[in-house]
């Protein structure tokens, strides 16, 4: 996994950590203990923390993984043709290289 999907990764996490842990202290909050129907609010809000938390994680495992499997076939295809591979990297480089000496 390439260091930008990792740092994406956890601030992802770390924004859905602080809205849970605000929701949680809104939650806690005493002064909503006279309203009847906050019992099941609470629950309801709680359960669909939980399930969100577990949508993200696994959202962002298959990210991952999908990530991984990625570079396993470009690193599988840069083995298997390198040739076609530094031809590729040659003509990219000609172009760059073309493209900065017409500045």
């Amino acid at each position: 996994m390439t260091s930008t999907a990792s740092d994406t990764l956890h601030s992802t996490q770390t924004e859905l950590e602080k809205l849970v842990s605000d929701l949680r202290s809104l939650m806690a909050n005493k002064d909503l203990d006279s309203v009847p129907e906050i019992k099941v609010l609470r629950q309801r809000l709680d359960d669909g923390m939980h399930s969100v938390r577990d949508a993200a994680v696994r959202a962002a495992q298959e990210a991952a993984h999908q990530a991984k499997d990625a570079a396993r076939a470009a690193d599988r295809y840069a083995h298997d043709e390198p040739w076609r591979v530094a031809g590729a990297a040659l003509a990219v480089g000609a172009l760059v290289g073309f493209l900065l000496a017409r500045r």
